[in-house]
């Protein structure tokens, strides 16, 4: 038995458990749900289904993206290029970032390291959307000049 009819028996009995917890709160309603909270057993049930199938999608889409640069060293050279570039513009973003101490206004306090985190985050994304700014424009320009 190969892989995908493996995949394809493993979607359909975890389609067919969402379908009988699907029914299930159906045939109970909103209001039987809501009032009674042993019938809230069956949401937990169709949540725990969700988590498990999310956790699935996850790790095989790690794996396979891990198994897919291993395989091929040009592509896990770019990406660990791409990595470090993003490393870079982390810490240009950190280290032109000040934290100061802040009171929020629920009362609690934001600490200097924080604070620090909150604008670092904010002056990277900001370095990132003009790098892709700066890149869009440099290729839309020399789209334009080629033809």
């Amino acid at each position: 038995m190969n892989i995908q009819k493996i995949i394809k028996i493993g979607a359909l009995v975890i389609g067919l458990i969402a379908v009988f917890f699907l029914v299930r709160i159906m045939m109970l309603g909103d209001e039987a749900i809501e009032a009674d909270v042993a019938n809230q057993g069956v949401l937990s049930g169709f949540a725990n289904l969700a988590y498990v199938v999310l956790a699935i999608a996850a790790i095989s889409a790690v794996l396979f993206s891990l198994v897919n640069l291993v395989s091929q060293p040009e592509k896990l050279k770019k990406a660990l290029i791409s990595l470090g570039v993003f490393a870079l513009v982390l810490a240009i973003a950190w280290f032109a970032s000040s934290g100061e101490e802040r009171l929020l206004d629920d009362g609690k306090v934001l600490t200097a390291g924080q604070s620090q985190m909150v604008e670092a985050g904010i002056k990277a994304f900001y370095i990132l959307i003009l790098f892709a700014a700066g890149l869009m424009a440099f290729f839309g320009v020399k789209k334009m000049l080629s033809k």
